[in-house]
């Protein structure tokens, strides 16, 4: 099993969401982040001054799949996330050393 955590962009979530629906992903957790990377932020005027804005609203999509289903999986997410522009995010992959479903029990496979 595997751990998938990818940062992306906020206005893709919806297209990354359907893409792992299609390749019968069922569950993910999503959380509103902010940070930055080679994109390094940018600068606003409001009402007058300038002011850096560092960090850059960003979401992060966490989703545990089977070994067989990882590579469909990240394919699935660079997809639909990617805008070709600079920002786009990053996957990273975590093995996934147990998986268990509070309500029945089951572990691992059987859990995700």
């Amino acid at each position: 099993m595997k751990l998938i955590v990818a940062i992306i962009k906020p206005f893709k979530l919806d297209e990354v969401r359907q893409a792992l629906w299609e390749i019968g992903v069922q569950g993910m957790t999503v959380t509103e982040v902010k940070g930055f990377g080679r994109q390094k932020g940018h600068t606003e005027l409001y009402r007058g001054a300038e002011y850096v804005v560092d960090f850059l609203p960003k979401m992060k999509v966490e989703v545990a799949v089977t070994t067989a289903l990882l590579e469909q999986a990240t394919e699935a997410i660079e997809k639909s996330a990617n805008t070709g522009r600079i920002g786009d995010g990053k996957i990273f992959v975590f093995d996934l050393e147990r998986a268990i479903r509070i309500r029945t029990g089951e572990i691992d496979t059987a859990a995700i």
